[in-house]
């Protein structure tokens, strides 16, 4: 299934929603308006067409200094139904769903309501890009420490450590010294 044919199906099942293909090689993608995200999820997951039942990940991307600014993304598969006809249920798929996020309002509705497994995933989001979802349960902090000041996937996130890069020059020992390492450690395994 192409994206051509998923937007057809999201305007019927997403009324007054604006949905247009993305560029990718690897899998369809869709780009869904961000005030109507969580209907477009109920559809792609509910839609007898579509069965997109299982939510992947959620992750994001910044694009600094374009705007909007940043896209959260959604990854989600069709697993299909084996045992039934191809006629009553749609083939295995994947789909990548985008959301365009603006600099100065960075939120988009929870989608855990639709998949529960989004609530982890969105506070990652949230903790590494500082992109809020709105109804979430539980946003807080998930991998940086709770007094953390920023959101260290974004662009314009000072690099804090200085450091200078350090390089291993390789050991190189003549074969006598080789010979004479194995003899001693030889030696030491007996001894033990």
């Amino acid at each position: 299934m192409d994206a051509t044919t998923i937007i057809d199906i999201l305007q019927h099942a997403v009324p007054g929603a604006t949905f247009e293909a993305g560029t990718a090689t690897d899998m369809p993608t869709v780009l869904a308006p961000r005030d109507r995200i969580v209907e477009t999820m109920k559809a792609l997951r509910d839609h007898p067409a579509l069965q997109f039942s299982l939510l992947a990940d959620v992750t994001a991307a910044d694009y600094l200094p374009r705007a909007p600014r940043f896209e959260v993304v959604y990854h989600l598969v069709c697993l299909g139904t084996p045992g039934f006809p191809a006629a009553e249920t749609p083939a295995p798929a994947r789909l990548r769903v985008k959301v365009a996020v603006p600099n100065d309002d960075p939120r988009v509705p929870t989608v855990s309501g639709v998949w529960p497994a989004a609530g982890w995933l969105e506070r990652e989001v949230w903790d590494m890009f500082g992109i809020a979802f709105d109804g979430h349960a539980d946003l807080r902090r998930l991998l940086m420490p709770e007094d953390w000041e920023g959101h260290p996937a974004r662009k314009d996130y000072p690099v804090q450590i200085r450091k200078a890069a350090q390089t291993y020059e390789p050991m190189e020992i003549t074969q006598e010294e080789f010979a004479a390492n194995l003899e001693r450690d030889r030696h030491k395994r007996v001894k033990l």
